[in-house]
């Protein structure tokens, strides 16, 4: 049996596991708050840290709370329930602030755009019909989830698991769904899995058999019409494949759009890692012409249609080919950009991606990221090339989590 010890915890680091120390060791203590006195056990020792299992509340925070989940804890999703709201907002500005320090840069005040702690989730994956277990396999039954809409818990309430799709599958319920109806639910859409379909992009030109395996290798790309959602975001419709990569909060993400939109136009916008176009759908309307890139060909056929109405160019390439191919001809072509957009995946920008936006100064980068690390990674080096940290914000898209994403300002 584990030794059991105090502790008083230090602060959240990201992840949302607080840092105590024993015996000169770090330990990480998870479902804490920072100033607490704890009794811990190791359950797991490391060679930089320990994990510990928290025995008892010695001495609780003020900014502790009754999770509102029966299934805290339990499910892989939330790890902040235990704190209140307007704390967890608190923490994660804090832990972003810190990403940035530790790489040498001056925070400015960090502003926070944010929506409702609860029913704010729209897109789910169930795996046999239920949620994972938190580090397991194993699955758990789920007939509400209280982070989610509406539109997906008028589902799980009223669907057994047993009537459920097998297998892991993607859903995505919200009021903007513009498509109405799927197997009886409004504003609901559930991913079609058929073993065997067919898919065509509009960059190849090409159709090809979709094989099971193929389709397990590149989940979330697979263009099926079945599969093709619609959301009315700020009065635009904006088309996406359900499986792909899309944002779960679309308060936020409307109130994101509405911020990005603030003080920029001009001749010339690129939109790095574009995406299915849904933030350049908005900007561009500021520009005389937009590039976007993205090597996901797939996504690139619903951004031609998201931003069919504004001159554009699309480049189906990764940001290092398009680099190497493309951009100083467009610059030669074109002139300098007058804003880039940029929202790359979690590993942050391509070396070369960074390092060209650094030599090619534009006027304004606007770059979102849902990892901090990687974000004060390459903000590091575009201030050092010359641009200024202007302004940084958290974008809470996640409640009731430590998941942060960010968006910051970039001036030449």
């Amino acid at each position: 049996m584990s030794e059991e010890f105090s502790v008083i915890t230090e602060k959240m680091i990201f992840g949302g596991y607080c840092i105590a120390k024993h015996n000169g060791k770090n330990i990480f203590v998870p479902y804490a708050i920072p100033g607490e006195k704890l009794k811990v056990k190791i359950v797991k020792t490391l060679k930089d840290y320990d994990l510990a299992q928290i025995v008892s509340i010695q001495e609780c925070s003020p900014h502790r709370c009754e999770p509102f989940c029966k299934l805290y804890t339990k499910c892989g999703g939330c790890n902040m329930q235990h704190i209140k709201n307007d704390y967890q907002i608190e923490l994660r500005k804090q832990m972003l602030k810190d990403c940035f320090e530790r790489e040498g840069l001056t925070c400015p005040q960090i502003e926070v755009i944010s929506g409702s702690e609860k029913n704010y989730r729209c897109r789910i994956q169930l795996t046999d019909g239920g949620f994972n277990e938190k580090e397991s396999n194993k699955i758990i039954d789920v007939d509400f989830c209280p982070v989610a809409t509406e539109e997906i818990n008028s589902y799980l309430s009223s669907t057994p698991t047993q009537n459920r799709p097998k297998g892991r599958v993607h859903f995505f319920g919200d009021k903007r769904l513009t498509k109405s109806k799927d197997e009886g639910f409004f504003n609901l859409m559930i991913a079609d899995e058929s073993k065997n379909s067919t898919w065509e992009t509009k960059i190849t030109g090409k159709k090809k058999p979709l094989k099971s395996k193929v389709k397990k290798r590149f989940m979330g790309t697979i263009q099926n019409e079945q599969n093709i959602c619609k959301v009315n975001l700020c009065g635009k419709n904006i088309e996406f494949d359900v499986k792909g990569f899309f944002q779960s909060n679309m308060e936020v993400l409307e109130k994101t759009i509405c911020e990005l939109k603030k003080n920029i136009g001009g001749t010339n916008l690129l939109d790095m890692y574009c995406g299915a176009g849904t933030l350049s759908a908005f900007v561009a309307e500021s520009f005389k012409k937009t590039f976007l890139v993205e090597h996901n060909r797939d996504a690139l056929v619903h951004a031609e249609i998201n931003i069919a109405n504004t001159p554009h160019e699309t480049y189906g390439l990764s940001g290092t080919k398009w680099v190497e191919q493309n951009a100083d001809k467009i610059l030669l072509e074109n002139g300098a950009f007058d804003a880039v957009i940029i929202d790359p995946p979690r590993s942050g920008m391509e070396s070369a991606v960074c390092k060209w936006l650094c030599k090619n100064k534009a006027g304004i980068v606007k770059s979102l990221s849902c990892d901090p690390s990687t974000h004060a990674r390459d903000a590091k080096y575009l201030v050092k090339s010359g641009y200024n940290l202007a302004k940084l914000y958290l974008l809470d898209f996640y409640p009731q989590t430590s998941h942060i994403e960010s968006l910051a300002y970039f001036e030449s």
